[in-house]
């Protein structure tokens, strides 16, 4: 069986977000999506809000199970004795980016992690949560970009804000 994680802050989950997980989910036997704990970052959603989300949002695909984790995502992916990780590469500066931690967590797990790219579907290369937040904050519409009730989920957050 063959198991991959696919790691990410998720803050919020976009349909890019979602396409890179239904693409994923046909290639491996198993998918954890892993939402990132960053203490660092001050996320507009908490941990388990993601991660509910998530669950939410991928409630018929069979094969895919959705986590959390702190810390590196080489100790992640071992503990779970997971060996492929999958990222999303929207443009050439993504890459860059990408292919730099993808060497790096090979190294650092003794060559016991390998990344796998999928280059997002182009109707969403222009999605990123950052924009979404943005968005939102300014009382734009966000439906294009996210599920619905994700776009309910941001409104109620940012509800009085940014006007």
């Amino acid at each position: 069986m063959i198991r991959a994680v696919y790691p990410g802050s998720f803050d919020p989950m976009t349909y890019g977000h979602l396409d890179v997980i239904k693409r994923a989910s046909s290639m491996f036997d198993e998918l954890i999506v892993a939402v990132l704990n960053n203490k660092e970052k001050s996320a507009l959603f908490s941990v388990e809000e993601r991660v509910n989300i998530l669950k939410e949002a991928t409630k018929d695909l069979v094969n895919v199970k959705i986590d959390s984790f702190s810390g590196l995502l080489i100790n992640y992916a071992a503990s779970n004795d997971i060996h492929v990780a999958v990222r999303g590469l929207r443009a050439v500066t993504d890459f860059e980016y990408e292919l730099q931690l993808a060497q790096t967590n090979r190294q650092l797990s003794h060559e016991k992690l390998d990344t796998v790219f999928l280059t997002t579907s182009l109707e969403y290369a222009y999605l990123s949560s950052s924009g979404v937040k943005e968005i939102a904050y300014f009382g734009g519409d966000v439906s294009p970009c996210v599920p619905d009730f994700v776009a309910k989920m941001i409104q109620d957050k940012y509800k009085g804000k940014g006007e």
